[in-house]
């Protein structure tokens, strides 16, 4: 199943070069691309490999198309953004070719009375629905997940196979949570009296926006008392941990084994690399980047790339490194106290 390059252009707009009557069957890497595939230049490095592919058809910048246009033999579809085009073509040719699962409930699955499913839901094999639970329209609870009592999930939600959506927590429109992943654990909260540790209820939720991406066997803690929040457009990675009463703004998004303890409050537009670390009880302004393996151990109230990690190194030469940071105090001392030496045969001298 195809389509016209020209519907592609008349949906995503773009200006096309070429012929508008070609048929595209989706898209494919430069270096493996077909006679009936479309494929994207976003990285001017490869313009060499762009304009010897075999595609169809090509999605590149203006800056690109006047410097290869001559050279490729397809169409070309010239935007702003071919990385982005790229995306919303790629959503489109999988639409396609989707699946969808049957609207309705599967007969092994468990659905309390008190539970409310949408007509138009579909409700996976051996899937649990407790009482209370309100599953919208569109929605799409995959197998063997497991919805606690008075949970709400938005319309056009997929919870995919396994996901665990922990009662009373709460996720608005169009999300997707991969398997595995779990919504509304305890969060790690215990007094502790004389070495013994007394654990603290959590009583709070979990509230999701609309349009949140949520990994594989990522963890999101409810909150001790008030909720942990996770807004609208916000992308989480495979095996994350978001602490208890996090507050995650608008449109961030993190890469996999990134680490968020809790009551840190994030900004909107923030991303941060592979196992990056923030502490609890932080707050990190809008528009923070941070980079893998970076620890953020203080607050970050000004927009900007952040990275706090040293670099890669031999080991031999990493531990002498080591051995010279565990030694910075007292060769300070040292050279403070030669300073003060130098001040004082200096001041002798002029006198």
């Amino acid at each position: 199943m195809g389509t016209r390059l020209g519907e592609l252009v008349e949906r995503f707009g773009g200006q096309l070069a070429g012929d508008a009557n070609l048929e595209v069957t989706g898209i494919a890497p430069l270096a493996d691309a077909g006679a009936s595939h479309i494929s994207f230049l976003s990285n001017s490095k490869f313009r060499a490999q762009a304009a010897q592919s075999g595609a169809c058809a090509l999605i590149l910048t203006p800056a690109d198309d006047a410097l290869i246009g001559g050279e490729y033999a397809g169409a070309r579809i010239v935007t702003p953004n071919p990385y982005v085009y790229f995306a919303r073509a790629a959503q489109y040719f999988a639409a396609l070719h989707d699946i969808k699962p049957p609207v309705g409930i599967h007969a092994s699955a468990i659905v309390d009375d008190g539970a409310q499913v949408d007509a138009t839901a579909s409700v996976g094999p051996r899937a649990v629905i407790e009482a209370g639970a309100v599953i919208g329209p569109a929605c799409v609870i995959g197998a063997g997940c497991v919805v606690g009592r008075d949970a709400v999930i938005g319309a056009g939600t997929q919870l995919f196979a396994n996901v665990t959506f922990h009662a009373r927590c709460v996720i608005g429109q169009r999300g997707i949570i991969h398997s595995g992943a779990v919504i509304g654990t305890d969060g790690f909260g215990f007094a502790n009296e004389g070495g013994v540790y007394i654990k603290i209820p959590q009583t709070g939720r979990v509230v999701i926006g609309d349009d949140v991406d949520i990994g594989a066997n990522t963890t999101i803690d409810r909150g001790a008392l008030a909720d942990t929040i996770i807004e609208d457009g916000v992308k989480l990675d495979n095996q994350i941990q978001i602490g208890h009463n996090c507050h995650i703004g608008a449109h961030t998004a993190m890469a996999g084994c990134v680490g968020v303890a809790g009551s840190a409050v994030i900004g909107k537009y923030c991303t941060f690399g592979g196992a990056a670390m923030v502490l609890g009880h932080l707050t990190i302004a809008d528009r923070v980047h941070v980079g893998s393996g970076s620890m953020v151990s203080r607050s970050i109230l000004e927009a900007g790339q952040y990275t706090g990690f040293y670099p890669l190194a031999k080991n031999a030469d990493w531990e002498k490194s080591a051995a010279i940071v565990r030694n910075l105090s007292s060769m300070r001392e040292k050279i403070r106290a030669l300073e003060k030496t130098i001040k004082t045969l200096t001041t002798q001298d002029e006198k």
